[in-house]
């Protein structure tokens, strides 16, 4: 997903307390445990039944958030993001990647707290741009494509947002097809190379990838990237 960042400002006037009665995460979770199952998403049901999809969005619409809770921020956000992801491959659908519609990252413009968004804004100026040292974050927003992390079939929530993280990270992390060790050398994703700054910033590829393994590597294998799976993670 490494494409022009395009800067947007929003004016958000709620509080994060209100952010969180609009009912937003309670929908979002009730969506995903639906519609997701094993990283994968079933975008067939959700086209013949948008419904519980329109209705989640449109309390993103509503909806107005503040830095004032971290967490409620990024869980927000995080959701929000993982729900539009969904909403462009179902009005495109069927599709074999999200990339076979054009701008679907960078020109393609959602309703949210009462502006337009894209999937890039998102990620790269809500998100990284205010938590510069959150790597985690890249575990966690999902592309659409087999390549990116696996979706979750619940809502990042406010108050185990931490631990989600956490969790993700370690499940990408650990696993073989994610992780590929051949000998003396480990092939990764590559968004590692394209947020490569986001991983400096947390010591290193290698050492944030350590971090979170089961079996750790060795400080001196060689590591290289593997081609980006863009097929779409449909179930």
């Amino acid at each position: 997903m490494k494409y022009s960042w395009i800067v947007l400002v929003f004016f958000f006037e709620i509080t994060s307390g209100k952010a969180q009665n609009t009912g937003f995460f309670s929908a979002a979770d009730t969506f995903l445990k639906t519609h997701v199952e094993n990283g994968k998403v079933d975008y067939a049901s959700i086209v013949k039944q948008p419904l519980a999809l329109n209705n989640v969005l449109k309390l993103a619409e509503k909806a107005a958030i503040d830095l004032q809770d971290p967490n409620v921020y990024q869980a927000f956000w995080i959701n929000t993001y993982n729900l539009l992801v969904i909403k462009g491959v179902v009005d495109n659908y069927p599709l074999r990647s999200p990339l076979d519609v054009d701008g679907f990252f960078d020109k393609l413009r959602y309703n949210v707290g009462g502006g337009y968004i894209t999937l890039n804004a998102i990620e790269n100026e809500l998100l990284r741009a205010r938590f510069p040292n959150e790597p985690r974050f890249h575990f966690v927003l999902v592309c659409a494509g087999l390549g990116c992390p696996p979706i979750i079939g619940e809502a990042y929530m406010p108050n185990r947002l931490n631990q989600q993280l956490n969790q993700q990270t370690a499940k990408a992390l650990n696993d073989p097809m994610f992780i590929r060790n051949k000998g003396d050398k480990v092939f990764v994703s590559q968004l590692f190379d394209w947020y490569r700054v986001d991983f400096d910033r947390a010591g290193g590829i290698l050492a944030f990838i350590n971090r979170y393994r089961t079996t750790k590597f060795s400080k001196d294998i060689l590591v290289d990237y593997y081609p980006y799976d863009w097929r779409l993670n449909v179930k």
